[in-house]
């Protein structure tokens, strides 16, 4: 393990960086379509998205669709999923390539974490949940049990979803709302107990989560 390179020279990307240095990572460099951008932290910026240096790779970038497209863009790379030594992780819990877990989280036994997804510090998957491609578990965020969460959903900082609680995927969940049904509808949902706010924009072909 040697050379990783990051695309997404941000603030969440100076974080799995460091992630990556405390997994073995001695040689980290970043991609960024910021022609202005040339550092990231302390590591440099050595080109733009559509380059591939040699290394493995990880997208570092908050949008699911976007995460998706990359990954999918550099298919024959090796992602690695990248796990921050204070986190805990159950010995049977299943993560995904592409997948970073930060500094506090907790994964619980019969927990599968798809690809391309971000737990993010503090939070919390509890026991024999499902977290699909491409979502973002935030700040803080807690999952309890048999929680299914759908493709490229959201889960913002400080929010809960109650046990045995299904979200479809493409969904925004606000800050510090609570889940307590079912949500089988697309859409932006806020408050205690949370409810839609916003139904997603179509646009082209329609809206649709990343699959």
């Amino acid at each position: 393990m040697n050379r990783l390179i990051i695309i997404g020279a941000s603030g969440h990307g100076k974080v799995v960086a460091d992630i990556a240095r405390l997994n073995g990572y001695n040689d980290i460099v970043f991609l960024d379509d910021d022609i202005n951008s040339t550092h990231c932290g302390i590591w440099p910026v050595i080109g733009r998205s559509d380059d591939a240096p040699e290394g493995d790779l990880f997208v570092a970038i908050g949008n699911a669709k976007t995460r998706k497209r990359l990954m999918e863009r550099y298919a024959g790379k090796t992602f690695p999923k990248l796990i921050h030594p204070s986190a805990v992780i159950a010995q049977d819990a299943e993560i995904g390539s592409g997948t970073v877990i930060m500094a506090g989280a907790v994964i619980n036994p019969g927990t599968k974490i798809g690809s391309g997804c971000i737990v993010n510090t503090s939070a919390s998957v509890d026991h024999d949940c499902i977290v699909e491609d491409y979502c973002h578990i935030a700040v803080g965020a807690h999952l309890c049990g048999t929680v299914i969460v759908g493709c490229g959903t959201w889960v913002g900082a400080g929010s809960v979803i109650s046990n045995n609680v299904t979200v479809c995927g493409g969904c925004m969940i606000g800050a510090g709302a609570v889940v307590i049904h079912d949500i089988s509808q697309i859409g932006t949902y806020v408050g205690v107990p949370a409810k839609m706010i916003s139904k997603p924009k179509l646009t082209g072909g329609g809206y649709s989560p990343p699959q």
